[in-house]
């Protein structure tokens, strides 16, 4: 796959690539800072995020990551900096604000309910979308069940999409690991994000698994248009997929660019690829 040249200068020129168009910034983190205590996970780091982009974020074990996505949805309020999404500025942002803004998100660790159906869990996803409350949808009939049903279809469009129509009615906890980090990845697009966020979302998988998740986040933002930022410790892959790269070292950014940019960053280099490559 090739990579885009992401287009600089005012007014955010757009570039184009393979029947994609990658726009003007819509997410920007300026001079964030976050700490528990005396220990600083972040350090006063800005980058941004383009529409119709794939945003890798790299880095060593303890580079501060997962603690920038938690900060992008609202689980961690960063003591300095600010961040402003959609031409906004989010203050004290709260996780399920986020998601009613456009902002989905996948774990490390997967968070899926177990004993549910994969149908089920994906239909979680959707919980922002509903306007009716459990009354009328337990009711059965009438505006609640009506609006149950067009939920139920936006979810089986996300169940054809990852070709999981087979698993539908299992329960998650009974399949393979590959598999359940596609339903996350479902349940993520359920709520038909604008920007969706993948902590680690290869982690884990064999070979064939990571070649079949690829080719989904790829789909994913060609066809829908999603903007993504994803965490990834595979260098290949994030190589492969990614239009731009902001590396993260000891809570500090120390390299930021295209791929072929940033591997050869002699910073990256030297914290992350190793002095061999």
């Amino acid at each position: 796959m090739n990579m885009n040249e992401i287009a600089q200068g005012a007014g955010g020129a757009v570039a184009e690539s393979a029947g994609r168009k990658i726009g003007d910034v819509i997410l920007s983190l300026e001079h964030i800072s976050l700490a528990f205590g005396g220990v600083k996970a972040l350090t006063d780091i800005s980058f941004d995020v383009r529409e119709g982009e794939v945003r890798a974020i790299i880095g060593p074990n303890g580079a501060g990551k997962s603690s920038m996505l938690n900060v992008i949805n609202g689980v961690y309020h960063p003591q300095q900096g600010r961040i402003v999404f959609h031409g906004k500025e989010r203050r004290a942002m709260e996780p399920h604000k986020a998601a009613r803004q456009g902002i989905a998100r996948t774990f490390q660790n997967i968070a899926l309910f177990k004993g549910m159906s994969v149908l089920d869990n994906l239909m979680t996803g959707r919980v922002t979308k509903m306007h009716h409350g459990l009354f009328a949808h337990m009711l059965g009939f009438g505006p609640g069940r009506r609006e149950e049903l067009a939920h139920r279809q936006k979810v089986e469009e996300v169940i054809d999409f990852l070709e999981i129509q087979h698993i539908r009615k299992t329960p998650v906890g009974r399949l393979p690991y590959g598999l359940q980090k596609r339903v996350e990845l479902g349940r993520a697009l359920a709520a038909e994000p604008s920007l969706l966020l993948l902590d680690e979302p290869m982690a884990g998988m064999n070979v064939e698994e990571k070649e079949d998740m690829c080719r989904f986040i790829l789909d994913v933002n060609d066809q829908m248009g999603t903007t993504i930022v994803l965490i990834e410790h595979d260098m290949g892959v994030v190589m492969d997929i990614s239009d731009r790269v902001v590396v993260l070292d000891y809570g500090k950014k120390i390299g930021d660019g295209v791929p072929d940019e940033v591997k050869a960053n002699p910073d990256v280099i030297k914290a992350y690829l190793g002095a061999g490559h």
